[in-house]
């Protein structure tokens, strides 16, 4: 019995051993023997569906219509990482403390903040009594507030730095603007604003002598100047041009009619938009203008039948949705807007036709008044879109006009949609500089002055 116990005990004993042993054997040997193994399972189970995805991208590559922005787009999402990553650099590299307000008490300050700066408004409701953004921009903070209830002495300054926008266009303008800039003196005198700049829709005939006083080279306060439409004044030391900009509308169905042009009417020409016109003319045809020469021209050889044409005899301040509507489809469906001069030769429709890819056809000519001349200031008029190689055509008569439509013609679907891509993506780079350069001059400028 117990030689029985013993060989049992021996027997499990042995058991026991050679059971561990095997298990050392697989957990030190046996994994180096399945990973290769497993890899190349894995590999060969991965292969397939590759195949399978590879097969189906170039079938649905196959399927699609020609899109000849796709390279463009890519190219552009990197510039734009890029550009990101520069400026989160940038701004982290220095102190990020840097404030400036901007008090928009002008239409044309929506076109700085939303199409400018690409800033967002809460609410956005557009007729909000309050409406206000932030953005950051290199190593400053910008904010933005309008609406009515932005009225002197009933919000609170919480800023060194504020740049204000003012429409200083006509009389009852200019009193509203000048108790903007009193109220702004008194913030400056008592320091509670330490630098201040404007942002000025100009006189159409470039008479803006009353804000003289208020310059800081005169013994005032304003430090820097921007100002709309060509002026004597520019000097790109403290007076800078400024653009005009659209009039204002909501930048979110702008935004939503680009998608729909850039998705249908060019890039698939899908058969339930309407042809293309060759160019279109939308404004107020003024008695003995060059409009009303232009109108005689169009009627001439047939070229009306060319051009979408709704003309009216007086000038409307405000659009019904019906009126903005046509227009909108006008420059959507539009090869070129044609753009007579009126008061000034800059006006919205240029940077309207820009925001929908319809080409300028600009009448390159002087208007009356202190502007400058054409003579002297050599890209006069114009001089900000032409420093920066606007691609427009620049015409002197509207009888050059026929031989621009006949060339029309002669230009094939892609050759269109090419210089439409070149235009849009100038007007981006156009938006995108002057931004640069307007936060470059206000860091510059304010730091320097902090300094000093």
């Amino acid at each position: 019995m117990r030689l029985t116990r013993k060989r049992l005990c021996s027997f499990l004993i042995a058991l026991y051993c050679l059971f561990s042993l095997y298990a050392a054997y697989h957990v030190f040997f046996g994994r180096r023997r399945r990973a290769p193994a497993a890899s190349l399972r894995g590999l060969r189970k991965g292969a397939a569906p590759a195949r399978e995805r590879r097969g189906r991208e170039q079938s649905t590559l196959g399927s699609e219509e020609w899109n000849p922005w796709e390279g463009d787009e890519k190219n552009e999402q990197q510039h734009r990482f890029k550009t990101s990553l520069q400026i989160l650099n940038k701004s982290t590299k220095g102190k990020t403390d840097f404030r400036v307000q901007i008090w928009g008490k002008a239409a044309i300050g929506l076109y700085l903040w939303e199409h400018i700066f690409e800033g967002l408004l809460d609410p956005t409701d557009v007729t909000a009594q309050w409406r206000e953004g932030n953005s950051v921009v290199g190593r400053t903070h910008y904010s933005f507030i309008t609406g009515p209830a932005v009225v002197p002495g009933y919000f609170p300054i919480d800023v060194n730095n504020v740049v204000l926008i003012l429409n200083g266009r006509e009389k009852t303008k200019i009193f509203y603007a000048t108790q903007w800039l009193l109220y702004a003196q008194n913030l400056v005198q008592t320091q509670k604003v330490q630098h201040l700049a404007v942002v000025l829709l100009g006189n159409e005939h470039c008479n803006n002598e009353w804000i003289n006083q208020f310059l800081k080279r005169n013994g005032g306060f304003v430090e820097l100047l921007f100002i709309i439409y060509d002026s004597p004044w520019v000097n790109d030391v403290d007076i800078f041009q400024w653009p005009l900009g659209v009039a204002t509308w909501d930048l979110k169905l702008l935004l939503s009619w680009l998608h729909k042009y850039h998705q249908r009417s060019v890039l698939t020409r899908h058969p339930s938009w309407p042809t293309l016109q060759y160019s279109n003319l939308v404004g107020t045809v003024y008695e003995n203008s060059s409009r009303q020469a232009l109108m005689n021209i169009l009627k001439q050889d047939g070229n009306d039948k060319l051009c979408w044409v709704s003309a009216r005899e007086q000038w409307q301040p405000q659009e019904t949705n019906e009126s903005l509507k046509n227009y909108q489809d006008a420059l959507l469906q539009s090869d070129l807007t044609l753009c007579p001069v009126g008061v000034n030769t800059e006006c919205y429709r240029i940077y309207e036709a820009c925001s929908y890819g319809s080409i300028p056809v600009v009448e390159d000519v002087m208007t009356a008044g202190s502007c400058g001349n054409a003579s002297v200031y050599r890209n006069s008029p114009l001089q900000l879109l032409k420093s920066m190689d606007a691609p427009f055509i620049f015409i002197k008569n509207w009888n050059e006009l026929p031989a621009v439509l006949e060339k029309e013609k002669t230009l094939i679907l892609q050759e269109k949609v090419q210089r439409r891509k070149m235009l849009l993506h100038w007007y981006q780079h156009f938006k995108t500089e002057l931004k640069m350069r307007f936060t470059n001059i206000l860091e510059s400028s304010f730091l320097m002055n902090n300094k000093g």
